[in-house]
């Protein structure tokens, strides 16, 4: 008899192994694994992108990402599919402040971004002057804003609502998430609740109550985590997937070929030919935009235009009975106005549960440092970089100014600047995407920050390469 026939399997690779990454390959692989075969490729030594957990004073805590919204179902849907559902756990409290003038204070209950919905909660919260307040009410008689396309936040909210608004309540908040400043980040991208607001209704104070009523029908968690951290996810992922995961392998160039692509991997000394059915790009917009600039300069000069802010993590150990001022809730947000270098702190010991029992007589917090276009902050030494963050502490809260113990975690070009006009700008990228049969790209950079958003990207994106290989693996170029 003859020997039977083998039967190819398409190659799909996947370049980068964050949390995108990761996705796309487990989501290709988790049912009916073996019609395809997955390979990531990341250039760094390990896997997990911004997603990475290491001990401080016995205490295990996230380097990058430490928390996920709730709200959004891909992030814990995910850790549920991998196992690890039933170790899913709300914060301890949702409760933040923001520091304004000298005391950290409660944000206004009901806000939406910074946008206060309820007038007697911002008062009371004390973030804002008297002339702040004053200003506020005015949105219900001013004219409306006219908004045609897309604009910035704080050019929006400015115009309805006064700058002390923008300063003090949306500037810190969206400085948290992006790290960028409100006068640049776009709306549309950024709160399209409230671009809605901005196109349907006069007062923007009406338009987000109506949004934060909306919001808050059948309000859960607003964040969970990980015990041990988010950083435990990447590894998860990879066990769990049936694709092959490879480290240190850098991919240089990018090109079509007669039936599929070819990435050139490693060193140019000794390159290697690694040819795929499909790619796809999980990469961050810049190298995505140098492996797509001969293949296609539109989308390559589309995704250079793509800015990212560097920041830093600083986290700290403090004994539990410096601690005599410490500020209800989970942290608070510190902004750009205050002159501060920290730009917000989490205390990861109120915030878990998990934390606290790690280390019942240590505290730990987290210090957010770096901004877009501050760049200059973070050239000092860590040495440096914790001094002034622990004599920011030292001020704020009291702290000693000697932890019992530091580190200090950079991240280089971390978080995309969704500007003006970026929804457009991801539009036509994925335009130019969609001709090019068998890429697709995912990621932080296009619809998202959170690990909850870069989860979607990466589905949908598998997706796509599943539909095509269900119609009968058409992978050619016509």
């Amino acid at each position: 008899m003859p020997a039977a026939a083998t039967v190819r399997r398409p190659h799909v690779v996947v370049v980068g192994g964050g949390i995108a990454g990761l996705t796309a390959a487990y989501a290709m692989t988790r049912d009916g694994g073996d019609a395809v075969r997955v390979t990531v490729l990341e250039a760094s030594p390990e896997i997990g992108g911004k997603l990475r957990v290491s001990e401080i004073a016995g205490v295990p805590v996230d380097e990058g990402a430490e928390s996920m919204l709730a709200r959004r179902p891909e992030g814990v849907a995910l850790a549920r599919a991998l196992g690890l559902g039933d170790e899913v756990v709300p914060a301890r409290t949702a409760a933040a402040g923001v520091w304004s003038r000298g005391a950290v204070r409660r944000l206004p209950a009901g806000q939406v971004m910074g946008v206060p919905t309820d007038l007697r909660a911002l008062a009371a919260s004390g973030v804002l002057s008297r002339w702040g307040l004053l200003r506020v009410p005015l949105d219900r008689v001013l004219t409306r804003t006219r908004v045609d396309g897309d604009v910035s936040v704080g050019s929006y909210v400015a115009a309805r609502l006064g700058p002390e608004v923008v300063e003090r309540l949306v500037e810190p908040l969206l400085g948290g998430v992006y790290a960028g400043h409100a006068d640049a980040l776009s709306l549309e991208a950024t709160v399209p609740q409230l671009a809605g607001v901005a196109r349907q209704d006069r007062s923007l104070l009406a338009g987000a109550r109506r949004v934060r009523q909306a919001s808050a029908r059948g309000e859960g968690p607003v964040f969970v985590g990980l015990p041990g951290g988010l950083g435990r996810l990447p590894a998860a992922l990879a066990a769990a997937g049936g694709a092959t995961v490879r480290t240190g392998a850098a991919v240089r160039e990018l090109c079509r070929t007669a039936d599929g692509w070819r990435l050139t991997v490693g060193p140019t000394r000794a390159p290697e030919a690694v040819d795929a059915d499909a790619v796809v790009l999980a990469l961050p917009a810049r190298p995505a935009s140098r492996l797509l600039s001969d293949v296609s300069p539109e989308a390559a000069g589309d995704l250079a235009a793509i800015d990212y802010a560097s920041v830093a993590v600083v986290t700290l150990a403090y004994p539990a009975t410096a601690f005599a001022r410490a500020p209800a809730g989970s942290g608070f947000l510190v902004p750009p106005v205050e002159g501060r270098l920290v730009k917000a702190v989490t205390l990861t010991s109120q915030k878990w549960d998990w934390a606290a029992r790690a280390a019942p007589g240590t505290v730990v917090l987290r210090c957010s440092v770096g901004r877009y276009g501050e760049e200059a902050d973070l050239q000092r030494d860590d040495g440096e970089l914790v001094g002034v963050v622990v004599a920011d502490l030292e001020d704020m809260l009291g702290l000693p100014a000697v932890p019992l113990e530091a580190r200090v975690t950079r991240w280089g070009g971390a978080l995309p600047q969704y500007a003006v006009g970026h929804r457009a700008r991801v539009a036509r990228i994925r335009g130019v995407v969609d001709t090019l049969p068998g890429l697709e790209v995912c990621g932080a950079a296009y619809d998202g920050l959170g690990i909850p958003a870069c989860v979607a990207t990466a589905e949908a994106a598998a997706g796509r390469v599943r539909a095509r290989l269900d119609r009968g693996g058409q992978w050619g170029h016509g």
